[in-house]
């Protein structure tokens, strides 16, 4: 009895499992098109192809990484406004863009951050761990399904109690009998688990659908699923199988397959053959060189009929279909001990870019999840959002020296103060008035004074 049984039926054995699947028509709704392959990208992906896990692993790993944490919305415009410049820039801003967006962060938060609502989001969980498993099923399947266990009734009725991970790879979206694909109203009807024979039934309120986009539009609803990014790289997973399976019995089978036989006009008779091959198999089981030296009576030859591992060029092959993965995942194959024109340098140059066109993209849709649909259900977090501090991680580290050198600038001219100057590189603000003072470089002036031709400093 899997942990779903156990959660839906209270405890209760198997016998008592309703038939959801049955449920799904007794609602009067039907499943949507399934992609079938995503079960192949866990069990013959992640699981299987080192290089999928190791990509995935590593992005889920820098997932967890990320310090977050809530922030009450002190205005609404500037978080407007900061959302559009990311928007429209996505990972590449200038440096201008980046003090403008640290600026409007200043003015869109409360300094003071929040915990989470739950300590945990599950007893069998840290956020850690689901924000890891978060970023694996979206990478994988293209989808990530949230559960929200809450109350019904009550004085905490729909308030999560906990929040669940699906296994993205075993849902099925059901539609609204007759829904229209195009319409004003949601077609979805619920999710459906399946495996093996239990089927559990979600109702649509519950569940977070957080997906990649989907151009494989289809009125049976396959659009509702995201595309997963393993979907165009699936022929270079088995590909990459393949050629490890075929490796492992090349190195298996000791050396290369062929007849040994005996030279010119002069045939082997069956008992020198048996012989033979009685003394290689005896060399081949000892592990003493001296065994491994034999003697024959004639002279004898080797007929190769397979290729060599040379021929086969087996790493080569297995290389492509590693970049060609990491292509599609959105990774670098250099941040996989590839050390083909591999240099410090643009090592580090990588890491950077794999986490603003990556990590970063992925984690402002989990958090435009908990913004609009999880952290309002919450008593005391209606005007919060979910915050990751991404100038934490040691990738973003050369952007802070570059940043504080743009603030500077803009402190000298009196574009901002020194408040939001401290704000802008996470240091806690001062209480004293003066600081937020907007002065000029020259002389330590509020910016009146320095533009008031009249003032004199008094000696």
């Amino acid at each position: 009895m899997n942990w779903f049984t156990q959660l839906f039926n209270g405890g209760k054995g198997t016998e008592q499992t309703r038939n959801m699947f049955n449920e799904a028509f007794l609602w009067g709704g039907r499943f949507t098109e399934y992609n079938t392959e995503n079960k192949t990208y866990i069990e013959e992906g992640y699981n299987l192809n080192p290089f999928v896990y190791s990509i995935i692993n590593q992005q889920a790993t820098k997932m967890s990484s990320i310090p977050f944490s809530v922030k009450k919305i002190e205005d609404k415009k500037s978080l407007h406004d900061l959302r559009m410049l990311e928007g429209a820039t996505g990972g590449n801003m200038t440096m201008h863009q980046k003090v403008r967006k640290s600026i409007m962060e200043t003015k869109a938060y409360k300094e003071e951050g929040m915990p989470m609502p739950l300590e945990r989001p599950n007893v069998s969980q840290t956020w850690s761990e689901f924000f890891s498993l978060y970023k694996t099923f979206l990478k994988t399947t293209g989808n990530v399904y949230i559960y929200l266990l809450s109350p019904e009734e009550g004085a905490r009725a729909g308030q999560p109690l906990q929040m669940y991970i699906l296994p993205s790879h075993l849902m099925q979206i059901v539609i609204k009998d007759g829904a229209g694909m195009l319409g004003i109203e949601s077609p979805i009807e619920g999710y459906m688990l399946i495996s093996g024979q239990t089927y559990i039934e979600f109702r649509e309120e519950d569940v977070i659908h957080i997906k990649y986009s989907n151009p494989n539009y289809g009125n049976n609803g396959e659009h509702l699923y995201g595309q997963s990014p393993l979907m165009a790289a699936l022929r270079n997973i088995e590909s990459s199988n393949k050629a490890l399976q075929l490796n492992i019995k090349t190195m298996a089978n000791g050396g290369a397959f062929g007849l040994i036989h005996g030279k010119g006009n002069i045939p082997m008779t069956k008992l020198q053959a048996d012989g033979l091959k009685e003394k290689l198999v005896q060399m081949d089981n000892d592990a003493g060189n001296l065994a491994k030296i034999a003697g024959v009576s004639q002279e004898v030859g080797f007929t190769r009929l397979g290729l060599s591992a040379k021929e086969l060029e087996l790493f080569n092959y297995l290389s492509f279909d590693e970049k060609q993965i990491a292509n599609v995942l959105g990774w670098s194959d250099k941040l996989l001990n590839n050390d083909a024109s591999s240099t410090m340098n643009n090592i580090d140059n990588e890491r950077k870019r794999v986490v603003t066109d990556n990590i970063i993209p992925d984690c402002k849709l989990l958090a435009q999840a908990f913004d609009s649909q999880i952290l309002p259900r919450f008593k005391g977090y209606e005007n919060t959002c979910l915050y990751f501090d991404f100038m934490e991680l040691p990738e973003m580290q050369n952007d802070i020296k570059e940043l504080v050198g743009w603030l500077k600038d803009a402190l000298d001219r009196g574009v901002i103060n020194r408040n939001e100057f401290r704000k802008a590189i996470g240091y806690q603000v001062s209480e004293d008035k003066n600081m937020e003072e907007f002065t000029s470089a020259t002389d330590v002036l509020t910016l009146e004074e320095a533009l008031n031709a009249d003032f004199t400093i008094n000696e």
